[in-house]
C-alpha cells in the first residue's frame, strides 16, 4: 500500500488525505484499514477522531493520543470544526418541489438503527446533460459543494438521494439504472470527497484543502470539458 499523504501535523493531530476504497477502521473481514496502516507508517498508534465511508475520499483527522482524540471529537460535536465535501450527483437537488442551485435539505435518516434529524447545505457549481456512448440515452451530472449541519452515517448519500440527486456511482443509495449508464462514461467509483476542513488553531481558524481524487476529476471533466448548459432553477 502506498504511504498516506499527510496534509498537516502538530503535537495533537494529523490531517490525512484518505484514498477511495480504503476502510478507516479495522474489524472482522476488513483488510488494510487506515488506522492500522497509518500507525505502521508513522511508527506509533493513531486514534480516530471521526470517520469517512470506505468509498469516500479526502481529509480525515486522526489524533496522536486518546486525550487529543477526545478533545477534537468534542470540538467537532460543538461545531468548532467545519467540513466541506465535493460531489458529482445525478440531476439537480429538489427542495420543496423545485430544482435549486443552492439550498438546505432537512430530513430524517436512519443511522445506527434509529431515525435521526439531518441537515445539509448544498450549492450546485456546474451541471451538464451528457450523451451516453453507444446509447440514445442521456444523463445529467452536477458538481455540488456540500456542508454538513449534522453528522449522521451516510447522511450525504441518503439526503442527496432523497432530494432526487443521488451521488454518481453510489451502489447503495443511488440510482442503479443511471449508474449503469455512468459506467459507459467511465464513472465507476463513488463521487464524494471531503475536500475542505476548517479547524481552530492558535486562536484562529485555519482551512486545509485536498484536491479531488483522479476518478472525480475525470467525472468533473465530463461536466466542464465543454460549455455548460444553462439550467432553469426557478
Amino acid at each position: 500500500m502506498s504511504p498516506f499523504s499527510i496534509l498537516f501535523e502538530n503535537s495533537e493531530i494529523l490531517l490525512v488525505n484518505k484514498p477511495n476504497g480504503v476502510p478507516v477502521q479495522g474489524g472482522q473481514g476488513i483488510f488494510h484499514p487506515l488506522d492500522e496502516e497509518l500507525s505502521k507508517q508513522l511508527g506509533f498508534k493513531i486514534h480516530l477522531v471521526h470517520r469517512l465511508d470506505k468509498e469516500t475520499s479526502g481529509i480525515l483527522m486522526v489524533a496522536k493520543t486518546p486525550q487529543a482524540a477526545s478533545k477534537w471529537t468534542k470540538l467537532i460535536g460543538a461545531k468548532e470544526v467545519s467540513k466541506e465535501y465535493s460531489a458529482i450527483c445525478l440531476g439537480y437537488p429538489v427542495v420543496n418541489g423545485k430544482a435549486k442551485p443552492s439550498g438546505t435539505i432537512k430530513s430524517t435518516v436512519t443511522a445506527h438503527g434509529r431515525e435521526q434529524e439531518a441537515t445539509l447545505h448544498f450549492k450546485v457549481e456546474a451541471s451538464k446533460e451528457i450523451s451516453v456512448p453507444e446509447s440514445e440515452k442521456k444523463v445529467t451530472l452536477s458538481f455540488v459543494r456540500i456542508r454538513l449541519g449534522t453528522g449522521r452515517m451516510h447522511q450525504i448519500r441518503i439526503q442527496m438521494a432523497q432530494a432526487g440527486s443521488p451521488l454518481a456511482a453510489d451502489d447503495q443509495h443511488g440510482d442503479f439504472r443511471q449508474n449503469k449508464l455512468l459506467r459507459k462514461l467511465g464513472v465507476k467509483k463513488l463521487c464524494l470527497a471531503a475536500t475542505s476542513l476548517t479547524i481552530p488553531l492558535n486562536g484562529k481558524n485555519e482551512t486545509f484543502t485536498a484536491a479531488l481524487p483522479p476518478h472525480m476529476e475525470k467525472a468533473l471533466s465530463l461536466i466542464t470539458g465543454s460549455e455548460t448548459q444553462n439550467q432553469d432553477f426557478s
